[in-house]
């Protein structure tokens, strides 16, 4: 066969009607020699030549290739088929449109999340490095900067490592803007080299802006954009955070979004931090990281780290100091705490997907049996069973790629919604569709198309032609294998459908046990906003309390507030900011032992009042313990039960020797006077020990949280002026209520139960109507039996129950199936359900309730219809 002939066929038309001209026209020159005259000579010519047509042909078969002119036949065969029924052609469609626009969209999430490489120089070496305290809470701690210093200039596993912690500044005297609060993030200089990003404007930091004091500043791409913008001359200009004069060294590549898009800003390193904080071993608060050397592997790296972190803990025996380190890619490390439920959302997804192509199975089965005595008989005509096949799958082909083209379509929105309405979700501005996506989505359609196609394909070809021809059009007498076919298909469906609904049941139930907790505090009625004083204008503690002492009189002061304070953070905030400590009464710690830790909290003396944070036992802090040197603390009741079990711990000691200041003794007592209730700071998890200090005195970030008497958000605008009128330049920020913390702590728990019931409900939809399919596929079968029963006596009501249950079997068997692979699927995501049983009965009672009415409802109509037959109608039928 000649390629070249058939994909130029026009061009060897044009040749072999040259040729056949030629031809003629030797032919008949010939013939006029031989004394003809020309139009005889022409005649005959074209006699001994034959019919062009026929030749040509002849000729273009000879130069085909059999198979592709094959494969065109099948689809154009299978387009016309398809385009006689319209209506089930656009519902298989719909139905795989649906579904592979689902999983298209979540692979586009999870390929440019967890899969596809980060945007910097060789991502496969990069690593971060973390510090881990033997039976602490945490498997992931974050570093000492005196402990990173000490592991760059002692090791060589590293071809270099980096630090880096979170700030936040003041933007002021910016275009004549409003003053604004914004993230940063400070980093040694070599951090963007270590990445190798380079900026597209100005300079990357030196080895001379890290130096305590510096004041330098890198923009990103986005607030050069929106605050700035995009004006190139600001680089090598100066801005004021806090303010204090800074010089812009340049500005950060706009895909550059690392750790997260939030960072506006980046510092050096040691510009503004304390000599206290880069020389102690117990200022954990900083991220390290590490490029590996080519020739050195991670754990060889990271032994050499672990040696002198080691050295460190035994050098320093009295300090919070880790005895080991561990690491993991910087790719996991971005991935954070979304992996498990996209991986749970994409297993979901994929199991709808498969209930679409078993459902279009389900459908051309049915197709199948109508078209089984004109198989029969081109089988028997000399047609070869391959070639059946190949047109039968030539439907489920173009079924499923015009259902993948329409999924690629739904894909593009979907995915733009998935990546705005997914909180924290690393990465949010690169999510797109690209190449591999299409490539994921071609190979979802081969796969769809075959497991959709190639079963109906087989039982349709499979039967003898004797017993095809035998079968009466209506009853389909023979069909028993079809028929236990299109069942064990229903059940695989009902099964998977199970798993779903039992997955979406126990995520819907820890969503609602999510937003029925108590969080330990007032939530509703509540706002609260930040701010931070600059340090240029507020430089001392005095100046400080002064601004925070008026600013809480006068909010107290206005009508409508029940009650206002000041602190660290406020309930649904997250875990974070935790110090070791030592009771004092206790026995001391054995070598090696490590330091227990709790988490710490300064407050104003009137935040308990103010939140409805209850008293335990003890007092709550008076107005003159407002400061450190008063050594008061409070502890929360999850405190006393972790570390004063059985014991009074008012009047025992807590020694915090990362809270000794201002020359005080390094191990400093400070006397516990009451214990409160347990705040949840991170909803969803146990509520850990905490320690609340009276530390009010110098304050410059600060949380103020205001109780009103009616909707909070009208005293949003009042209590800014009051912050104004003190200061006109100092910005706010997150000026939020606490149902809407709360409710945002909540959003990715909430997606994940909203799009796991959403695909279960979906699932759920195409199983019923495949049992409704099947019901009435089975009726139509059995027609002659039940017109027989009836001419035998059989009630109309025994009739109806006969069906019933005939349709009902494979949605028990699907039931039992499913509520077996639940039992191990809520295994894996376990971790995610909050005051939820993994078997749980109350969702599996709601499961086995829905399902079963589902099914009976869906098997009533052509059970009922099976029950009013005409007994002589349906005898008429063979």
């Amino acid at each position: 066969m000649s390629w070249m002939r058939f994909l130029h066929r026009k061009r060897s038309d044009t040749e072999l009607q040259n040729e056949i001209e030629a031809f003629l026209s030797e032919e008949t020159a010939d013939n006029v020699a031989r004394g003809m005259s020309p139009d005889e000579a022409r005649r005959q010519a074209r006699l001994k030549f034959g019919n062009p047509q026929k030749v040509r042909e002849s000729l273009w078969m000879q130069n085909t290739p059999q198979r592709l002119a094959g494969v065109a036949r099948d689809v154009k065969y299978a387009f016309r088929t398809l385009s006689r029924t319209p209506g089930f052609t656009i519902i298989a469609i719909a139905v795989m449109a649906l579904c592979i626009g689902a999983a298209t969209s979540l692979f586009t999430v999870v390929r440019s999340v967890l899969l596809r490489p980060l945007p910097f120089r060789d991502p496969a070496r990069l690593v971060m490095v973390y510090e881990h305290f033997r039976g602490g809470e945490l498997s992931y701690h974050p570093v000492a900067p005196a402990d990173f210093y000490d592991w760059r200039s002692k090791t060589h596993g590293f071809e270099d490592m980096a630090i880096m912690r979170w700030a936040g500044y003041n933007l002021t005297g910016v275009r004549n803007e409003l003053p604004e609060s914004v993230r940063a993030a400070a980093a040694s200089s070599n951090l963007f080299s270590l990445l190798g990003v380079k900026p597209v404007l100005g300079r990357d930091f030196t080895e001379a802006d890290d130096l305590r004091g510096s004041a330098v500043v890198m923009l990103t791409w986005s607030v050069f954009e929106r605050r700035f913008a995009g004006d190139a001359k600001i680089v090598g200009g100066q801005i004021h955070l806090d303010g204090r004069p800074y010089t812009v060294a340049g500005v950060l590549p706009s895909w550059f979004t690392y750790p997260d898009a939030g960072i506006q800003l980046w510092v050096p390193y040691k510009a503004d931090a304390s000599a206290e904080m880069l020389q102690h071993h117990d200022w954990h608060g900083s991220q390290v990281v590490a490029r590996l050397r080519p020739d050195v592997s991670l754990a060889g790296a990271i032994a050499q780290v672990g040696a002198i972190q080691y050295q460190n803990h035994l050098q320093y025996p009295h300090d919070p100091v880790a005895e080991e380190v561990v690491s993991r890619s910087l790719n996991e490390d971005l991935a954070g705490d979304v992996k498990k439920p996209l991986t749970l959302m994409l297993s979901a997804v994929g199991c709808m997907l498969l209930i679409g192509c078993l459902n279009v199975a389900n459908l051309l089965v049915a197709r199948g049996a109508a078209r089984q005595k004109e198989v029969a008989i081109r089988s028997a005509l000399g047609a070869q069973r391959a070639t059946l096949i190949r047109e039968q799958m030539a439907e489920s082909v173009l079924i499923c790629a015009a259902g993948g083209v329409g999924g690629i379509l739904l894909s593009l929105g979907a995915t733009e919604w998935l990546a705005k309405t997914w909180k924290d979700l690393p990465t949010a501005q690169s999510i797109h569709m690209d190449g591999a996506v299409i490539a994921f989505a071609c190979a979802l359609m081969f796969a769809a198309a075959l497991i959709a196609g190639l079963l109906p394909a087989l039982s349709t070809t499979g039967e003898s032609m004797l017993k095809a021809l035998q079968t009466s059009v209506r009853t389909g007498s023979s069909s028993v294998s079809r028929t236990a076919l299109r069942k064990s298909l229903l059940t695989a469906e009902i099964g998977i459908t199970v798993v779903l609904l039992v997955a979406a049941g126990l995520l819907l139930k820890s969503f609602m046990q999510l937003r029925a907790a108590n969080v330990g505090c007032v939530v509703d009625n509540t706002l609260t906003l930040q701010y931070n004083l600059p340090g240029k204008k507020y430089d001392t503690p005095e100046k400080r309390n002064a601004f925070n002492e008026a600013l809480l009189a006068r909010v107290r002061a206005m009508p409508g507030v029940r009650g206002a304070a000041l602190g660290t953070t406020v309930a649904g905030t997250g875990y974070w900011g935790t110090d070791e400590f030592t009771v004092k009464e206790h026995p001391p710690l054995k070598t090696g032992e490590h330091l227990p830790d709790a988490l710490t909290r300064w407050v104003d003396p009137g935040y308990f009042s103010a939140l409805g944070i209850p008293l335990v036992s003890g007092r709550f802090f008076t107005s003159d313990e407002r400061g450190e040197r008063s050594y008061k603390v409070m502890v929360s009741h999850q405190f006393v039960q972790q570390y004063f079990a059985g014991e009074d711990p008012i009047g025992k000691h807590l020694r915090l020797p990362g809270r000794a200041h201002d020359g005080a003794p390094n191990l400093v007592d400070w006397e516990i006077v009451g214990v409160v209730g347990d705040i949840l700071y991170q909803v969803g998890k146990e509520p850990k020990a905490t320690a609340y200090l009276p530390i009010f005195e110098g304050r410059s970030e600060a949380t103020l949280a205001v109780h009103t008497a009616t909707d909070p958000l009208q005293f949003s605008v009042p209590v800014q002026k009051q912050i104004a009128s003190l200061d006109p330049e100092l910005p706010v920020s997150d000026v939020l209520t606490m149902n809407q913390i709360i409710g945002a702590s909540l959003v990715n728990a909430s997606l994940s139960a909203t799009l796991v019931l959403a695909f279960a409900v979906l699932s759920l939809i195409l199983a019923s109507v495949g049992l409704y399919g099947v019901l009435s596929y089975l009726t139509t079968q059995r027609t002659s039996e039940l017109g027989i029963r009836m001419a035998l006596g059989a009630q109309r009501d025994q009739l109806l129950q006969l069906m019933l249950m005939d349709g009902l079997r494979p949605a028990l068997f699907g039931l039992g199936l499913g509520l077996v692979m639940s039992f191990a699927a809520t295994r894996i995501f376990q971790s995610m359900l909050f005051g939820t049983k993994p078997l749980d009965p109350v969702v599996l009672s709601g499961v086995i309730a829905t399902l079963l009415t589902v099914a009976a409802l869906a098997c009533l109509a052509p059970a009922w219809r099976a029950s009013r037959l005409d007994p002589m109608k349906a005898l008429r039928t063979e």
